[in-house]
């Protein structure tokens, strides 16, 4: 059946709907189309990809992709759900709508989520397209995370060959649950990681505001600094010295809360789920 799937984007014209439908074109399986917007049906035309209508496309297709933002994802599986037929397999690519119960549940369906790594700070690049490529799906491998609603012997290993494919070139597909999914994405990866990331920028900035040097001469020292950083503490590369060690302990006291782990505890994983998808709660 995976050498032979028809699948059909919804979406396709959004920025994960362009990224996606461009690997999936290059395959042999019957890929069709949707989209809204005019400018998103404009850039679908601009790749060579014909546009269909939601009742065309999705009644005889055997996977429906939904690349659409979260906070978008419970209307619009109320609309297409409906019109998939049985045994047919929902994917979306994010876990937020999926943690927070926001998407239109049926019986007789398959539902996956899977979320792409991007590729690794470590990925060891060889070529200006892999350097080009942060974001991943192009050219510079990476990993995706992915998680069943319902278990299906039948239809985990023909996802994972969609999700790999999509969001190729892909190393490994890691199989988790709805919500350790939502722990990585957002917990780990947006509320602390790209938090820390732009807080770095943050922090850069300021020191060239208080200071007599040029920005230039910050990053020189900074971006190693950065790197060196997350090598010697992520990848035991090189123990930081005795004084590195009591300057961080001193940047830990003075910045980190004492409760910072409580960001992990599933009160505060729906709280932020909550804001990202505009909710006032999560139901449970």
């Amino acid at each position: 059946m995976s050498d032979d799937l028809k699948i059909a984007v919804i979406g396709a014209g959004g920025k994960m709907g362009m990224r996606v439908s461009a690997n999936l074109q290059r395959t042999n399986w019957n890929v069709v189309y949707t989209e809204k917007s005019p400018a998103g049906i404009e850039r679908n035309k601009e790749q060579g990809r014909a546009i269909i209508s939601n009742e065309e496309a999705v009644p005889d297709a055997d996977v429906v992709i939904f690349a659409v933002p979260d906070v978008a994802l419970h209307a619009v599986t109320g609309e297409v759900v409906p019109l998939m037929r049985e045994g047919s397999m929902v994917l979306t690519l994010d876990p937020a709508a999926a943690y927070a119960n926001q998407l239109f549940m049926r019986k007789g369906l398959t539902y996956v989520v899977a979320h792409p790594t991007h590729p690794s700070v470590f990925l060891e690049r060889t070529t200006p397209e892999e350097w080009a490529d942060t974001f991943g799906g192009i050219a510079a491998p990476q990993n995706a995370i992915a998680a069943m609603f319902t278990e299906s012997d039948t239809w985990q290993p023909i996802a994972e060959k969609i999700i790999a494919t999509m969001y190729g070139p892909v190393i490994k597909v890691y199989w988790t649950s709805v919500h350790d999914l939502a722990v990585l994405e957002p917990t780990l990866n947006e509320t602390i990681g790209c938090m820390i990331g732009q807080f770095l920028k943050d922090v850069m900035d300021y020191a060239v505001e208080v200071t007599d040097m040029d920005e230039d001469t910050v990053k020189a020292m900074f971006y190693g600094h950065i790197y060196i950083a997350l090598t010697n503490a992520l990848r035991g590369s090189n123990p930081f010295s005795d004084a590195c060690l009591l300057a961080m302990d001193y940047g830990r006291q003075a910045i980190i809360k004492e409760d910072w782990k409580r960001i992990f505890d599933d009160k505060d994983l729906d709280i932020v789920v909550a804001k990202m998808l505009k909710l006032d709660h999560i139901e449970r």
